[in-house]
C-alpha cells in the first residue's frame, strides 16, 4: 500500500471522490426519502399496522425486480467511464444505445411482477390480511417500472461520464414532488377519492416518469454531453455489444440481487410473524437503508475513479482510488452507527407513535447500527471491483455470504430458536460481515493483479 500512496496527495484525491460522490449521495436520499416519506406519511393513515406492513412487503418484490435492473444497467457506468479515460466519447454513446435494448426489455418482466403479485404473495404465506393492499400497492407500482428502467440508463451514462450532477438534480425534484402527490393521493384531496396506500404506488408511478423526462433533456441540451452525441441516432440492435453488456452486466445484476433477496427474504419472512413485527421491521430497515445511501453513492464515484485510471492506463491510480474509498466509508459508517445507537427513540418517533411497533423498532435499530461497517465496505469494495470490470467472482462471494450465510443462520435464529425479527437481523449481520472479507480481499487481488 505503502508504493501506491507515496508521493500522492491524499487530501486531493478525497475532494474529488467527493466531488463525484457528494452529488450521487444527495440524489440517492433524495430518491430514497421518497421511501422514507411513504412510510411516514403511512403511518399516520388509520389503519397503520396494515398500511405499514403492506408498505413493507410490496416495497420487498418492487426491490427484488429493481436490484436485478439496477445492477444490469449498471454496467453502463464503469463501460462509459473508461472509454472516456480513453477519449473514446462516440463509441461510450454507441454502448449506450445499445444498452437501451436491454432496459426496455427489462421493462416488460418489471411491470408483469408487480402487475401480478398477489400470487407471489400468497405462495409466500404473507398474512392475509396484508396480501390484498400490498397486491393493490404493487399495481399502481408497476405503472412506473418501465420509467425506472429508462432513469437508470441515462443515469448510470451521465455519472460514466463523470457528471454526477444530474442525479442530485432528478432525486431533489422527485421528492419535492413526491410529498404533495402522496398527500393527494393518499388522503383524498381536490375531489380525488383517499387511496390510501395505493395512492402511495401511484405518486411513485407520476415522479418516475417526470425524473425520466427531466434526465432526458438535460442530457439533451447539455453541453457536457455534446461530444459523446448519445441522442444523435438510434441504432437497430447489434447482438455482439449486447452481449458484451451482458457479460459483465448480468454478474453485476445477481451479485445486487443476491445481497438484495437477503433483505426482500427478511421482509417476506417476518411478514408471516403478523402486521406488528413487519411494521417493525419495515421502521429499522427503512431508517438503515435511507443512511446505506451515502454508501451506495460513494461506491459509484469509487466505480467511476476506478473505471476512469484504468481506461487511461493507470492500474496503481485505479488501486488508489479503492483504497481512498474505503478510507473515507469507514469514517461515515461511524457517524451513521453513532446516530443508530445514541438516538433510537427519537429515529423511531419520526415513523409512528405506536406503543406496540415502536418499542420493537427500537430494539431492531441497534442490529442496524452494528452492521453500518460491514455494509458500507462490502459495497464500497463492489465498487472499485466493478470499475475494473471485475463482476464474476463477487457472485460467488455473495451467495456464500448472503444466502448461505445470511440468509440460513437468520431463517434458523428466526423460526427455529424463535428469536422473532432480532434472528433474521442477527443473519443479515453475519452474511454482511462475510461478504466485506471476501470482497476486499477480491480487491486486493485484482488491483494488484492490473499492476502486475
Amino acid at each position: 500500500m505503502s508504493s501506491i500512496t507515496k508521493g500522492k496527495n491524499h487530501l486531493a484525491e478525497i475532494r474529488r471522490t467527493l466531488h463525484l460522490a457528494l452529488p450521487v449521495i444527495i440524489g440517492q436520499l433524495a430518491v430514497f426519502s421518497m421511501n422514507f416519506v411513504d412510510t411516514v406519511m403511512s403511518g399516520r393513515l388509520p389503519n397503520r399496522e396494515i398500511a405499514l406492513a403492506a408498505l413493507g412487503i410490496g416495497g420487498a418484490v418492487w426491490s427484488s425486480m429493481l436490484m436485478f435492473v439496477l445492477g444490469t444497467l449498471m454496467v453502463v457506468q464503469p463501460s462509459v467511464a473508461q472509454l472516456d479515460g480513453a477519449a473514446k466519447r462516440r463509441e461510450a454513446a454507441a454502448q449506450t444505445r445499445q444498452a437501451l435494448w436491454i432496459a426496455v426489455t427489462l421493462a416488460v418482466p418489471y411491470f408483469l411482477l408487480c402487475y401480478f403479485s398477489e400470487p407471489l404473495l400468497t405462495a409466500f404465506r404473507i398474512d392475509p390480511v396484508i396480501v390484498p393492499t400490498a397486491a393493490a400497492y404493487l399495481r399502481a407500482m408497476s405503472w412506473g417500472a418501465p420509467g425506472l428502467c429508462l432513469v437508470f440508463l441515462l443515469r448510470f451514462f451521465s455519472e460514466g461520464t463523470g457528471h454526477t450532477r444530474p442525479t442530485m438534480l432528478y432525486g431533489v425534484t422527485g421528492a419535492l414532488l413526491n410529498i404533495p402527490l402522496n398527500y393527494v393521493l393518499m388522503f383524498g384531496k381536490f375531489g380525488i377519492p383517499a387511496m390510501g396506500t395505493v395512492g402511495v404506488g401511484y405518486a411513485t408511478s407520476i415522479v418516475i416518469w417526470l425524473q425520466f423526462l427531466m434526465l432526458f433533456f438535460y442530457i439533451r441540451s447539455h453541453r457536457h454531453y455534446e461530444p459523446f452525441e448519445l441522442m444523435s441516432r438510434l441504432e437497430k440492435p447489434h447482438w455482439g455489444e449486447i452481449w458484451g453488456l451482458l457479460k459483465v452486466g448480468i454478474p453485476i445484476a445477481v451479485a445486487i440481487f443476491v445481497e438484495g433477496s437477503l433483505f426482500v427474504m427478511a421482509a417476506l419472512l417476518i411478514g408471516r410473524l403478523g402486521p406488528v413485527p413487519a411494521a417493525a421491521h419495515l421502521i429499522a430497515i427503512n431508517f438503515a437503508a435511507l443512511v446505506f445511501m451515502i454508501p451506495v453513492g460513494l461506491s459509484s464515484a469509487i466505480s467511476i475513479r476506478v473505471g476512469n485510471a484504468v481506461g487511461r492506463g493507470d492500474p496503481a491510480g485505479a488501486r488508489y482510488a479503492g483504497l481512498i474509498g474505503i478510507l473515507i466509508i469507514l469514517v461515515i459508517q461511524t457517524v451513521g452507527a453513532v446516530c443508530m445507537l445514541l438516538f433510537p427513540e427519537t429515529i423511531v418517533r419520526l415513523y409512528t407513535d405506536d406503543s406496540v411497533i415502536a418499542p420493537l423498532a427500537v430494539s431492531l435499530l441497534f442490529y442496524a447500527a452494528v452492521f453500518q461497517y460491514p455494509d458500507g465496505l462490502q459495497m464500497v469494495a463492489s465498487g472499485a471491483l466493478r470499475g475494473f470490470k471485475d463482476t464474476l467472482m463477487p457472485v460467488v462471494y455473495m451467495v456464500i455470504s448472503f444466502w448461505i450465510v445470511g440468509l440460513t443462520l437468520g431463517y434458523h435464529l428466526t423460526f427455529a430458536r424463535e428469536m422473532g425479527p432480532a434472528g433474521m437481523w442477527i443473519g443479515m449481520i453475519a452474511g454482511l460481515s462475510v461478504a466485506a472479507v471476501l470482497l476486499l480481499r477480491r480487491f486486493n487481488h485484482t488491483s494488484k493483479g492490473f499492476m502486475a
